[in-house]
């Protein structure tokens, strides 16, 4: 590196430190009180009041309680590249006895959400007080909804948040509790899966469970629709493309002695081939009425579209990776395998060329060792330093191209 982007990446590395006490007040401020996916006002009106006290311009109520801001270097027009975190918590109940556990019961920020609000606000102070060495524009996304359907991204892109200026390129953190904090993993092309939602009525003909003959079951006929689906995977995906049906809830108003007339069965398909992912969803419905009617009862069957597949631009990850070497060493970046979990930032990477990135918050000697969308799920707040630092570092190294 010439000795000026040295003195840049030194400067930003400077102020992430600086920044520490502030990121774990932001951090642990936004983790006592969590909002749902489409509820995030006050959360909203956090980030739009530490925005006004760090002097960014700021829209918000954009897709609802969306918020976008703008640092502008010395030539704003020349190209605008941009930063995202997402908003919502998870309606979870959190077990964790930390001094800033959730205050609000049964909702918790167990995705990790809370940690990328407080790394944007501090690569966007970080940008904003550098601003002289930036030649573009940064734009910040703080989007609600990621964890409900059909997410913020695709709300906040046709309410125009790619536009105005229009933004090139969005870059994406999150994260991951199987890597260490100062530490950050990615992978260049398809990352994560696309993910759609089934919903499976089941209809028969209740009554007594002691005269099984005169009803049609449909628990029975549920259980083998269930079961009989899981040949989709095992027995019609490609080796090639990687596939994932799983169903977490079957529900029906029975008793010990009484057969329901109707049973609900809800999950999720996953993979990574749009073609594959038409077929399956055709797969299920033929098979699940075709089971049901040859049992004497009926099935409807409904799959919800999800998120695509989240693609991360080969050109751009690989630039993202080589950045993240020069700001934290190379012992420090990792190179990531593809997950069958999703994501809706795959809506700005089906628009602009785009990279989702991970950022490690795991320590074992600290405890610090849950998975996400678990009420254990904690991180080690010196990854707030790694993730406001690099992101800066990052949207500035991109604007200098």
């Amino acid at each position: 590196m010439a000795s000026r982007e040295i003195d840049v990446k030194n400067k930003i590395s400077a102020l992430a430190a600086q920044l520490v006490p502030e990121l774990v007040q932001l951090r642990q401020h936004i983790h006592r009180h969590p909002e749902l996916s489409g509820e995030e006002v006050k959360t909203s009106e956090f980030i739009c009041s530490t925005l006004e006290k760090y002097g960014i311009p700021f829209t918000r109520g954009i897709a609802g309680t969306g918020v976008v801001a703008l640092v502008a270097g010395k030539n704003p027009g020349k190209r605008c590249i941009a930063l995202r975190a997402e908003m919502d918590a998870l309606p979870i109940r959190e077990e964790n006895e930390a001094i800033y556990k959730s205050v609000t019961e049964g909702k918790m920020h167990a995705c990790g959400h809370d940690v990328h609000m407080a790394c944007l606000l501090g690569a966007g102070k970080i940008l904003n007080h550098i601003k002289d060495n930036l030649e573009g524009t940064v734009k910040l996304i703080f989007q609600p909804s990621e964890e409900t359907y059909p997410g913020g991204a695709i709300q906040m892109i046709r309410a125009g948040v790619l536009k105005d200026p229009d933004t090139v390129s969005v870059i994406g953190q999150h994260v991951i509790n199987s890597i260490e904090a100062g530490k950050v993993g990615m992978k260049a092309g398809p990352y994560m899966a696309s993910t759609d939602e089934v919903f499976l009525k089941v209809k028969g003909k209740g009554g007594h469970a002691a005269t099984p003959e005169q009803v049609i079951d449909p628990v029975l006929i549920a259980s083998h629709i269930i079961v009989a689906l899981q040949q989709i995977v095992s027995r019609n995906a490609s080796p090639l493309i990687p596939t994932v049906l799983s169903f977490g809830r079957i529900s029906g108003e029975g008793r010990t002695n009484i057969i329901p007339g109707e049973v609900t069965v809800e999950g999720t398909v996953r993979t990574y081939d749009e073609a594959w992912r038409k077929a399956v969803h055709e797969k299920i419905g033929t098979m699940a009425r075709g089971i049901a009617q040859s049992m004497g009862g009926d099935c409807e069957v409904t799959v919800s579209h999800g998120y695509p597949v989240l693609n991360n631009d080969e050109t751009v990850t690989r630039k993202v990776r080589q950045w993240s070497i020069e700001y934290l060493g190379e012992k420090n970046v990792m190179d990531l395998e593809a997950r069958m979990t999703a994501e809706d930032f795959s809506y700005y990477a089906l628009e602009v060329p785009s990279c989702f990135y991970r950022l490690g918050i795991r320590n074992e000697a600290k405890g610090i060792l849950s998975n996400l969308h678990t009420s254990t799920f904690d991180v080690d707040e010196s990854c707030l330093e790694t993730g406001a630092g690099l992101m800066a570092y990052i949207a500035q190294k991109m604007l200098s191209e």
